[in-house]
């Protein structure tokens, strides 16, 4: 599933734009299959997400996925991202939704998440994922 057409162009976009959401789509839905080696694609080796609990490298997080006790079974864009591209290097922000089953429990997550991707042979590659998140709506007047 491209991501080309599922949120408006960029205005400068060079074309590193409309690949980093369709990679970034892509990845999203390799995590919903839960194979380890396909999402592994989309990660640089250095690859490592920071969260609340703290630095999760790559080996870890695959591992998880490979054992099932971090399974996704939904995970989406819900705003346009905000793409920075410098040379070789990206910075992709969005805020997603996510279901997530890890040791048994359903966690239900709506963060904002920046990926930063290196270019590497053509392909982008993330190297560093941040998650915080999003603040709850306020309650209607």
């Amino acid at each position: 599933m491209g991501a080309g057409s599922a949120f408006p162009k960029h205005p400068a976009d060079d074309g590193a734009h409309a690949q980093l959401i369709d990679v970034a789509t892509e990845w999203a839905a390799a995590i919903v299959s839960n194979d380890a080696a396909l999402i592994a694609r989309f990660m640089a080796d250095e690859w490592a997400i920071v969260s609340e609990s703290g630095i999760t490298t790559k080996e870890e997080f695959l591992a998880l996925v490979r054992s099932g006790d971090l399974t996704h079974s939904a995970m989406g864009f819900i705003s346009r991202p905000r793409i920075r591209v410098h040379g070789d290097t990206a910075v992709f922000t969005a805020r997603a939704t996510n279901t997530a089953h890890y040791g048994g429990r359903r966690f239900d997550a709506d963060e904002w998440t920046t990926d930063v991707f290196v270019r590497e042979g053509g392909r982008w590659r993330c190297v560093l994922s941040h998650i915080t998140s999003a603040a709850p709506a306020p309650p209607p007047e």
